[in-house]
């Protein structure tokens, strides 16, 4: 069965900090790269953070030094550490597993997505 499980999301005060889980089931885990995607009100959807099956990673700029993505591979989940948060990185965060190997891979199958809102 495929299925992505996002979790870890909520509201926080600007400059706080959260991190995000994706559970992953394990044919749509091993061997790929896996990334967060997030898409505010009105927008489209936006790349965050990916990171290849052997651990290269790729970021946005207006995210770099701010976000850490991770994978733990014993237990099929990847991570998101968001950082001195904005009200900018409001949004619906998506978690991804894309269609190969490496993070210039295009996404393949996508969670059901969870809410942050940075808001004082």
């Amino acid at each position: 069965q495929v299925q992505l499980v996002e979790s870890g999301g909520g509201l926080v005060q600007p400059g706080g900090s959260l991190r995000l889980s994706c559970a992953a089931s394990g044919s749509i885990f091993v061997f790929r790269a896996m990334g967060w995607y997030r898409q505010a009100p009105g927008k489209q959807r936006e790349l965050v953070a990916r990171i290849s099956w052997g651990g290269a990673i790729n970021y946005a700029d207006s995210v770099k030094g701010r976000f850490t993505i991770s994978r733990d591979n014993t237990k099929n989940t990847v991570y998101l550490q968001m950082n001195s948060l904005k009200p900018e990185d409001t949004a619906v965060y998506y978690c991804t597993s894309l269609d190969g190997r490496t993070w210039d891979s295009p996404p393949r199958y996508w969670g059901q997505g969870t809410q942050v809102t940075v808001s004082s």
